[in-house]
């Protein structure tokens, strides 16, 4: 806990996994907003009050997203007396949308000839992409909720945000961000499809036999998994 009780959240790496569990704070998500709007750099006073938070707690915010690589912090110094102003920026925001999401979208958008078949091959990516990470218990024939619990869990740690419900129609989770919304939003065939083979994928590692469902944007800011019933 930081002094004056304000809590500091938890740092995160540089990596990929850091860049979403970045993204995975509303508030964060909301600080990074405000300096891709703005062409200006902008202070942790301003930045708080703009938000609501004490400078100390906005200013861990901030330094979270600079670990993962996107702001950036500088020292602004004052024409006359003074001590100098620390003060952050957006890296995308000299670039319109920003180096990363552009390479996004370049690399979507010529991963096949065919919407098709650019969903299939981003399938097998995600797959592949489930394979490859960690956390992610090999089982056999798991039961419907420890399945649900932790596929919720992965897109947990990924930042998306997700919220576990169960009813009448089964398990769903609902994911209420997207590290890759903007290149999602542009090419959904690609991003959306990747995550739905990252879900097949882990349910496979999981050894649970639902036919799972995918539903981007059922709201704007809103994915929808339904994990479905066993075949």
């Amino acid at each position: 806990m930081a002094q004056g009780g304000h809590v500091s959240p938890r740092p995160v790496s540089a990596s990929a996994g850091g860049r979403h569990a970045a993204l995975a704070s509303p508030t964060r998500r909301r600080l990074l907003e405000l300096l891709q709007s703005d062409s200006t750099a902008r202070d942790v006073h301003d930045l708080g009050a703009t938000v609501g938070l004490h400078p100390s707690t906005a200013r861990s915010h901030l330094e979270i997203l600079r670990r993962a690589g996107l702001v950036v912090r500088r020292t602004h110094r004052h024409d006359g007396r003074g001590r100098p102003r620390t003060v952050y920026a957006a890296v995308e925001s000299q670039h319109g949308r920003g180096h990363y999401e552009g390479l996004a979208a370049l690399l979507a958008a010529g991963l096949a000839d065919t919407a098709d078949e650019r969903a299939a091959r981003a399938e097998q990516i995600g797959e592949q992409w489930a394979a490859q990470l960690s956390g992610v218990p090999t089982l056999d024939g798991a039961a419907d909720e420890e399945v649900a619990v932790h596929v919720s869990g992965l897109f947990e740690r990924l930042g998306f945000a997700p919220e576990l419900r169960t009813s009448e129609a089964g398990r769903q989770i609902a994911l209420h961000a997207c590290p890759f919304r903007p290149v999602a939003r542009e090419h959904p065939e690609v991003v959306c499809a990747v995550h739905l083979g990252l879900l097949r994928g882990t349910l496979a590692r999981l050894g649970a036999t639902t036919t799972p469902q995918l539903t981007p944007f059922v709201e704007p800011e809103l994915c929808m998994v339904r994990l479905g019933a066993r075949e």
